[in-house]
């Protein structure tokens, strides 16, 4: 072997185990293709809470309101497996879910109006966490508003119980991506997923594998 094809077969041996770690995004992507969207069961119940604005006041009124209220509803169905029990007791206690609200933002002086809905017909936008997909749509759901309800909201599933259970990594779900940036972060995703894909298949020529 003369110098030249040693450098050479030396480069494509560093190449190779640089991207070794990325190989399998391909067939991980199209494995976990179907368990994206049953990371959150058909049969759920979920909150959302939206925030009067961005403002950093807004935003820390808002997660007090989401640390309380979830805390509640979550202790009343944390043992239950029944979804239509999980409801009837949501929705006969909407005005303590209510009550506990309101005194949140009475500890903060926030005096802006705070209305609470329960309903099949809750609408959340599209979210992408990490390589989860969440996709746009209708849902049952709590719905808090606070004030004009414009901000950054938050939403987890009350039932089953989830919302201590970032669906990837271990963290809360906090909406706060505009429609392009899920886009192109998901457009990302996609080109890093293909890039691994024409790689893998390059080297497997290359080696002469099958």
């Amino acid at each position: 072997m003369n110098m030249k094809k040693l450098v050479f077969f030396i480069f494509i041996i560093i190449i190779f185990f640089s991207i070794v770690p990325n190989i399998g995004i391909g067939y991980q992507a199209e494995q976990n293709e179907e368990d994206i969207y049953e990371v959150i069961p058909d049969e759920a119940i979920r909150l959302r809470i939206l925030a009067h604005s961005d403002d950093d006041k807004d935003q820390e009124v808002k997660r007090l309101v989401r640390d309380a209220v979830s805390d509640q509803i979550s202790g009343w169905v944390e043992h239950m497996d029944d979804i239509d029990e999980a409801r009837q007791v949501i929705q006969d206690r909407l005005p303590e879910i209510t009550e506990t609200a309101a005194k949140v933002l009475a500890n903060v002086d926030d005096e802006k109006l705070l209305e609470v809905d329960y309903g099949e017909n809750v609408t959340f936008p599209m979210k992408l966490y990490d390589t989860y997909l969440y996709p746009e749509g209708e849902y049952e759901a709590v719905l808090i508003t606070i004030g004009d309800g414009q901000g950054a909201n938050w939403w987890c599933v009350l039932f089953p119980p989830l919302c201590f259970l970032d669906f990837a990594d271990g963290a809360l779900v906090d909406d706060t991506d505009t429609d392009e940036d899920v886009t192109e972060n998901r457009a990302a995703i996609e080109e890093e997923e293909e890039d691994s894909v024409e790689v893998k298949f390059f080297l497997f020529e290359w080696f002469g594998w099958t």
